[in-house]
């Protein structure tokens, strides 16, 4: 029988292929082939969740009240330790009430967000590059995505002045996120006054995905867009237990801010799914709880790993100022080479995996992403691949890579 009838909806058509599904595909061929494989591509953190949080999790799982269906919004314990947390972290009143919700991770919320707010043909303004959540969840709900192109000049901050007025007259949602993935940026508390003030004269819906901030270093302190006078009126910000508590697999995220912007998304979640298991709110609650001094300890893990990694990679031509905040290195190609070109080379030469530039959109084109998730014995053996393999950074090309 011919099904060749049966087809997806148009609006999978038009994503652009997810590069991560790709490098996974990549990555099992080559360990077919016997590779060793040093995975420094997606942003998954190594090690394990912290043992106070899985003694949670074993204590409420062995809780049968929690084997039901949790409430929609959360419990209520949970989102107590949301707003707690925030206020401890940056100073930030909120409601657990209604100005804090649970996510199945904030990949999800980020997404449906769209889903709750983008009209077919509404124009969403996202930073290129970005998160591709930032931009396939508007393009998934039938938005018109306009680019913010960002550039190394004004060190990859979005410039609200090239903005077009009549750009920013129909633009309803402005996505963007700093500390920055994929490129390591900060942005100035200065900046997020700039932004709330730009949102406001054009009523547009700020979004800010805040994953990152407590992966800081150097004494920088990252902002919160929510410690901008007037923000939370027109904005909320996302959040994560991905990378700060090891808890990349437990899918666990959460947004806060504006109630009336929440309640549009915990309306669209309640026809979606049932929430998180309680059992995993009650071991987030506990990582929440947490002292200060296992952020520091993770703070100095990264910050160790990003020196280790910039002073191999200086040896091999490359000149990579160190990021204050995240768990990436952002490194240009050698001139001449594409972003996907250099990644599939490094592979298949090294068994290195990382992440091609473009994968975050146009923008990132010329760049790599290398993700600090491995001790430094392990960067020191992928350094030595490199150096075996000859691949550097040098004027005019890079020796083994063609472009």
């Amino acid at each position: 029988m011919n099904l060749n009838w049966i087809k997806p909806a148009d609006r999978l058509n038009a994503l652009p292929p997810y590069v991560f599904a790709r490098l996974d595909e990549l990555k099992v061929r080559a360990r077919e082939q016997g590779l060793d494989l040093i995975d420094l591509g997606m942003g998954n953190p190594d090690g394990a969740t912290p043992q106070p949080v899985v003694e949670a999790a074993i204590e409420a799982l062995q809780d049968s009240a929690n084997h039901g269906y949790p409430p929609f919004e959360g419990t209520a314990s949970f989102r107590r330790s949301i707003t707690d947390w925030y206020f401890h972290r940056y100073n930030v009143e909120l409601d657990p009430g209604g100005e804090a919700l649970p996510l199945l991770g904030s990949k999800e919320g980020l997404t449906h967000l769209a889903l709750a707010y983008v009209n077919p043909g509404d124009l969403v303004l996202v930073p290129n590059p970005s998160y591709p959540a930032h931009f396939r969840g508007p393009l998934i709900a039938g938005g018109r995505v306009h680019s913010l192109l960002l550039k190394p000049e004004t060190n990859w901050l979005i410039d609200l002045t090239a903005i077009p007025d009549s750009i920013a007259q129909q633009a309803k949602i402005l996505y963007f996120n700093y500390p920055s993935n994929p490129t390591t940026a900060t942005a100035p508390r200065e900046f997020f006054e700039e932004i709330v003030a730009f949102a406001r004269k054009y009523e547009i819906l700020l979004v800010h995905d805040l994953c990152y901030a407590e992966l800081a270093f150097d004494g920088f302190h990252p902002t919160s867009l929510l410690e901008i006078p007037g923000a939370k009126d027109i904005g909320v910000e996302f959040h994560t237990m991905s990378k700060t508590y090891n808890m990349a697999g437990w899918r666990v995220g959460f947004v806060v801010g504006n109630r009336h912007i929440i309640q549009g998304l915990r309306t669209l979640k309640t026809n979606l799914d049932y929430g998180i298991f309680a059992a995993l709110q009650a071991a987030a609650e506990t990582a929440l709880r947490l002292p200060d001094v296992y952020l520091h300890e993770v703070q100095a893990r990264y910050r160790t790993r990003r020196d280790f990694l910039i002073q191999g990679l200086a040896k091999l031509g490359w000149n990579i100022p160190k990021p204050n905040a995240t768990m990436y290195l952002w490194v240009p190609c050698p001139p001449g080479v594409g972003s996907t070109d250099f990644a599939l080379s490094i592979l298949q030469q090294t068994g290195v995996v990382v992440t091609p530039g473009n994968a975050f959109g146009s923008g990132g084109e010329g760049y790599i992403r290398i993700s600090l998730i491995a001790e430094c014995d392990r960067l020191q053996h992928a350094l030595d691949r490199f150096q075996q393999a000859n691949i550097r950074y040098q004027s005019g090309q890079m020796a083994q890579v063609e472009s």
